[in-house]
């Protein structure tokens, strides 16, 4: 694993933006960043699809333990929410996808930082603009990257027949929206029907106990890019339960976004060689540490330990609580800190993206840097 420095293609902005993505410059700072790109080996790349296989494999094994023995508690779950969420499981309602996010160095094991099982985004740079970087940039070399022919392929299979799928997302984010755009097209390619709505545009009908689009029809199957902690707070929550609805990602997932994982994980699977020890209490772990909110987004309200020096990052996050994880030092190439971000697809590892970031926390502003890998 070597991070090169390259020259951007000519026009580049043009390139991705054709293939989709408008949000390659944020505030005036590049996002998706070619000028730079990491090279692995084909050893490197098998480490990452194996890890990220295996620490599945554990989430799973872990819902189920939370499940069976109702430790829901742990995850802040509503009481009146707890039996829906069990019946999702125990249905096996269908995931798309997810995003680990792993510190890998190229030598040792990659370790679990955190799992973006509910709504992970940066997946249209990581499945589609980075292809096309690689056509344009090294034709001769190879990139880790099934992630969307492996979407097209989980709605082609999905388990029950949708007659139409919604997509929503929040009104006025536009990283969002080109997400939600991309899947939309994936799921138009797999053969079906698809209507996009706001998220704040959903509404319920009281006689057909259902929940509406604008048009009035029924929405019976919903692709949310709208994090279930959220969904819960909302007036609407209560008839979730009783309106029938699917939704994707389904309730269960919303066990494996919370950092109370990460705790649960360490106490079935100790010493596992993908997983860094944590804890639901900051006075079991000492030494350098990082402390999370139970639930966060992009970075935020993170707080790092590292001998006498605290590196915190701000937000609006952390009344459920936190955990406490050991600090993983990210490896540094010039100054720059990269996670690597390894994708789940209808519960097969997918292909990776990394960001990075110049300080060891990384926040939805981090820069997106492609990657390849050779054989040799």
């Amino acid at each position: 694993m070597i991070r090169r420095a390259i020259t951007p293609r000519n026009d580049w902005q043009t390139k991705v933006e054709a293939a989709g993505m408008s949000y390659h410059t944020i505030d005036g700072a590049v996002y998706w960043d070619e000028s730079a790109c990491y090279r692995f080996s084909a050893g490197e790349i098998d480490a990452i699809e194996s890890a990220t296989a295996e620490l599945y494999r554990l989430c799973c094994l872990a819902v189920e333990e939370i499940i069976r023995k109702d430790r829901f508690a742990e995850f802040r779950i509503p009481e009146e929410f707890k039996n829906h969420l069990k019946r999702s499981w125990e249905e096996d309602e269908p995931s798309l996808y997810g995003r680990f996010d792993l510190c890998f160095d190229g030598s040792m094991p990659p370790k679990m930082l955190e799992f973006n099982a509910d709504t992970p985004t940066a997946l249209l740079e990581a499945g589609v603009v980075q292809w096309f970087w690689l056509q344009d940039r090294f034709p001769e070399e190879d990139q880790y990257n099934s992630i969307h022919e492996k979407l097209i392929a989980s709605w082609q299979t999905w388990p029950h027949q949708v007659n139409l799928l919604h997509f929503a997302s929040a009104a006025g984010s536009a990283e969002d929206l080109f997400n939600v755009r991309y899947l939309m097209d994936t799921a138009v390619q797999a053969g079906m029907a698809v209507q996009h709505i706001n998220i704040e545009e959903i509404g319920w009908n009281r006689a057909s106990r259902c929940f509406v689009d604008l048009d009035n029809k029924p929405i019976t199957d919903l692709f949310k890019l709208y994090p279930w902690e959220w969904l819960l707070r909302e007036e609407f929550a209560p008839f979730i339960p009783v309106s029938g609805i699917k939704m994707v990602e389904p309730a269960w997932k919303l066990l494996m976004s919370c950092k109370g994982i990460l705790p649960l994980l360490w106490e079935l699977f100790p010493d596992h060689p993908n997983l860094l020890p944590a804890y639901t209490s900051e006075a079991e772990l000492s030494g350098d540490r990082v402390v999370k909110p139970l639930y966060s987004r992009e970075g935020s309200n993170i707080r790092i330990h590292r001998g006498d020096e605290i590196l915190a990052s701000q937000g609006s996050y952390g009344t459920e609580g936190t955990i406490c994880q050991q600090f993983a030092p990210l490896p540094c190439f010039d100054g720059n800190y990269p996670v690597t971000g390894s994708w789940v697809i209808g519960g097969e590892p997918a292909g990776i993206g990394i960001r990075e970031d110049l300080t060891p926390i990384t926040t939805n502003n981090s820069r997106f840097i492609p990657h390849y890998f050779t054989e040799g």
